[in-house]
């Protein structure tokens, strides 16, 4: 197969100014030529040489030439302000590989536009298409993917205007206007301090529903029941969250909060968050188990989110029972908590908060929860689940209901439906043990075995394996910011995407960095391992790569794809799979694709006509191994300034 090249020109070491003499120039010429016949044998295909390296790394071009090669991909602007005025990541191909289109069998296509009103198009939760499904429940705010007939089949626009979002930690509190042209909120939520327009700028306040005196202020509230301070806590999740100030003044405690809303009337509030650079997905309590593993999170939180708790036989709570790890703590604010205080306005009557409340405490009973703040602290009330089920299970000859689920996987989640049962925790041999092993505090969990694997839980992974793929990522992650020199400067990324992220280690090694990494694991492969990723301390969430993620579009920065295509081969189009990373990524962002050389020449074949600029560039290990990088910058254009 001919495999395309780029190719830089050859800088010859200096002798004090001198020139080389022909011996120098023959030698050079016979090493390009050994180097040549080697690729050739090796087939390793389209190869550039990491930054440092010596430039004798070979790059095998579809010419009769021979170029020798040491590219180093560099970022020329973007960053924070009005990317208009700023250039891509220079991946330009000095080379290209005419005829590989013909040697491969594959057509050259270019992808057009879609339509303006697609601007905010989110796949499967489509607004148009929802209204075919059932409301009761909310079911029609659910996952609802096209078919492969209903499917966009070009590249989804940015906002007249858009620019790249501020840098962390100002991103917090101010966003453009242009990104996310919505001021719904900013009327509906004006005297709850959510989100206001000033000028071309959104300002977060800090504000919300339930802590009319700033997130920070509730937060500490809730400190002085909980220990958020000692790393105990790390990992929360926040449902119905409005635009998400809970979670993003979490941040500054070292507690990383999953924060999630369906798409509804108040439009856009998930939107905000990740504009912010806080995580957050689309997602809604309703007939389905959220797409998390069990016993995920330290902590969950509802302030005034509108679920009803009490319903349908307790089924929402003991879904958050679900995904709460042993002795996780269940935060609750705002109707009906302290409803002495706020009935009238509330506008409801004593008896029917009075009667929701105790309803909700049955529930949190009936799932072996303690209330730990027996008398309201201010105006949030908080539950604790059990380290272990021994007391649990022993009640249940007395409490029938609910009773304990049967066999069905606890870690299932997509598409798996919720049901009115207890998830039962791993067994226990002592009152006093906690049930599938203690976690280390924050930070040492992140680096340490994580019980899941230490147990043998997760089938063929041991310890060692567990803690070379710690080291393994840590050495990949160097290499990737010295191939493209933007990675470390801080400001430039803050959103990141890992699609396929096995352990985690991706999102490990960036610990230190201003960024956070939203880790989803395939529904394909093993995807046992999304436990492990939160009890490193880390989050994420299932996902198939054949449909939609339950974003919004232009939510991440930069984009890391490790052997994805490889994985999903034979499952779907790999066409779809880059129309949704380009749907999801920012103008000006970034794309790691990690794979074999021959799927990364196909790859690129479809990203040129993306308005992508593109770069193979070797493996950290060298020319001679056949993964390898491309490395992509996605080109700024917006409505009405279609530039190829």
């Amino acid at each position: 197969m001919a495999v395309g090249a780029t190719a830089t020109k050859l800088h010859l070491p200096s002798a004090g100014g001198r020139r080389p003499s022909l011996f120098h120039l023959a030698a050079v010429a016979v090493l390009c030529t050994v180097s040549y016949l080697i690729g050739i044998w090796h087939h390793g295909g389209f190869s550039a040489s990491p930054a440092g390296s010596v430039a004798s790394s070979v790059s095998i071009a579809t010419t009769a030439s021979v170029s020798c090669v040491s590219p180093t991909p560099t970022l020329l602007g973007g960053g924070g302000g009005d990317s208009s005025s700023s250039a891509p990541l220079d991946f330009a191909a000095h080379h290209t590989a005419e005829g590989m289109e013909v040697a491969s069998g594959q057509v050259h296509r270019t992808y057009e536009a879609c339509p303006a009103k697609y601007s905010e198009y989110t796949p499967c939760e489509d607004v148009e298409r929802s209204l075919r499904f059932p409301r009761d429940r909310l079911v029609y705010r659910e996952r609802h993917c096209p078919s492969e007939g209903e499917r966009l089949r070009c590249l989804v626009p940015a906002p007249q205007g858009y620019r790249n979002p501020f840098p962390w930690p100002t991103s917090r509190d101010v966003a453009w206007f242009a990104n996310v042209p919505h001021k719904e909120l900013t009327v509906e939520k004006a005297v709850q301090n959510w989100i206001r327009v000033e000028g071309e700028k959104f300002r977060f306040p800090g504000g919300g529903t339930m802590f009319p005196h700033g997130a920070g202020a509730y937060i500490d509230d809730i400190g002085k029941i909980i220990p958020l301070h000692d790393g105990s806590i790390r990992t929360a999740l926040d449902t119905g969250c409005g635009v998400a100030s809970w979670g993003a003044y979490l941040l500054s405690r070292n507690i990383l909060a999953m924060s999630f809303a369906p798409r509804d009337s108040h439009e856009a509030q998930v939107q905000f968050a990740l504009e912010r650079g806080v995580p957050a997905m689309i997602g809604v309590l309703s007939s389905n188990r959220l797409t998390y593993p069990a016993r995920a999170f330290d902590m969950a939180h509802c302030s005034r989110c509108l679920i009803p708790w009490q319903l349908y036989d307790g089924l929402y709570l003991a879904e958050v029972d679900r995904i709460l790890r042993p002795g996780g703590y269940w935060i609750l604010s705002g109707p009906p908590i302290n409803w002495r205080k706020h009935w009238k306005g509330w506008q409801r009557t004593k008896e029917d908060l009075n009667a929701e409340q105790q309803a909700i405490e049955a529930v949190a009973k009936s799932l072996c929860w303690k209330k730990i703040t027996l008398k309201e602290v201010g105006d949030i009330a908080i539950w604790q689940k059990p380290t272990n089920h021994i007391h649990c299970k022993a009640s249940r000859k007395v409490v029938k209901s609910p009773p304990f689920c049967s066999n069905k996987n606890p870690d299932a989640a997509w598409y798996d439906k919720m049901e009115a049962c207890i998830t039962p925790l791993p067994e226990v041999s002592d009152i006093k043990e906690i049930a599938g092993g203690q976690l280390k505090k924050w930070p040492e969990r992140l680096t340490a075995v994580p019980p899941r694997i230490a147990s043998g839980s997760i089938e063929g992974v041991t310890n060692e394996m567990f803690v070379e793929d710690t080291k393994l990522w840590q050495k990949r992650v160097g290499h990737y910011k010295s191939v493209i020199s933007q990675f470390g400067q801080k400001g430039r990324y803050r959103n990141l995407l890992d699609m396929n992220a096995r352990f985690g280690g991706f999102a490990a090694a960036l610990v230190d960095d201003p960024v956070w990494v939203m880790n989803m694991v395939p529904t394909v492969g093993n995807s046992t391992t999304l436990g492990v990723i939160y009890e490193r301390g880390l989050i994420g969430s299932y996902q198939d790569w054949c449909e939609g993620m339950s974003t919004y579009p232009r939510t991440y920065d930069l984009i890391h794809a490790d052997s994805v295509f490889t994985l999903y081969k034979d499952r779907c189009e790999m066409d779809n799979i880059l129309l949704e990373m380009d749907r999801i990524l920012r103008p000006e962002g970034t794309v790691i694709i990690r794979d074999d050389v021959d799927m990364l020449v196909k790859i690129k074949s479809i990203t040129d006509g993306m308005r992508w600029n593109s770069q193979i560039v070797d493996h950290e290990d060298g020319p001679l191994v056949r993964e390898k990088l491309l490395l992509v910058v996605k080109t700024y254009w917006t409505l009405g300034e279609e530039k190829e």
